[in-house]
Formats: C-alpha cells, structure tokens, sequence
C-alpha cells in the first residue's frame, strides 16, 4: 500500500529538507553578492594593485570573472631631481598625482584590467593623500 504525506513520518522530513535548501540558497547569494561588493559609492576610490608593481586610483565600476573595469582614473609619476640638488632632496621622492587620458596615446578614462593581474583592490578612505589630491585636481578643473 501507498503511504501517503499525511501520516506524519515523511513530513518532517520534507521540511527538514526545504529548510536546508533554502539556507544553502540564501548563504549561495549572499556569498555572491559579497564576493562582487565593494564600497563604490559616489565618494570613495579605490586602489587597484597590479603584479607588475603599477597602482592605478580610480572607482570600480563593474567586475565580473575575468575583468574589473575601472573609471576616473588616475595613478602616481615619480619624478626624478635634478643631478645637482642637495642630498635631502634626493633622499625624498617627489611623486605626482597624474590624471589618465593625457598621454601622448590619448586612453579614453576607462581600464578593463584582467583579474589575473590583479594583486588586489582596496577602498580608499576620503581624507587620505590620494583622495585628496583627487578631489583638488577635480577642484581646479
């Protein structure tokens, strides 16, 4: 004979087995929404680190697997001192604040950076150097 679900033996174990689905369901996005989160709003930049030492400022605008784009970005210039300076300004170095898309290729201000290049990317808080001398930039424009 056929047992149905109203003899109170399969029941709790239907629930029992819904409720792990969902669980597992909800943490699955959550995991994913967290793993493509990252503080962008309107406010804040982040600094993307490269495997070949570059560092590029900007605000991420979309990540998916294999790329991050990256937009309003800017990166650091070491300039180098004249030959015949004291010694303490040789010891300082004088790094510049340098806005992408004025370089003799002309880039638009947009980065596709491949995710393997990536060492990895940190938000910048809004009263460091970086954030700062990127809002006077934008000041003076």
């Amino acid at each position: 004979m056929i047992q149905s679900v109203k003899d109170g033996k399969s029941l709790p174990l239907i629930a029992l087995i819904a409720v792990v689905a969902i669980i597992l369901i909800s943490g699955a996005i959550y995991f994913i929404m967290a793993k493509n989160k990252l503080d962008s709003s309107d406010n804040s930049y982040q600094a993307v680190f490269l495997s070949n030492g570059q560092v590029y400022f900007g605000k991420v605008a979309d990540k998916n697997d294999q790329f991050v784009k990256l937009t309003n970005i800017y990166y650091l210039q070491l300039k180098q001192p004249l030959q015949n300076q004291n010694q303490d300004v040789l010891n300082q170095p004088d790094l510049t604040l340098i806005k992408l898309g004025n370089e003799l290729h002309g880039p638009a201000d947009l980065m596709e950076i491949n995710r393997d290049q990536i060492l990895f990317i940190e938000n910048l808080k809004s009263d460091s150097k970086v954030s700062q001398a990127i809002e006077k930039y934008r000041a003076g424009k």
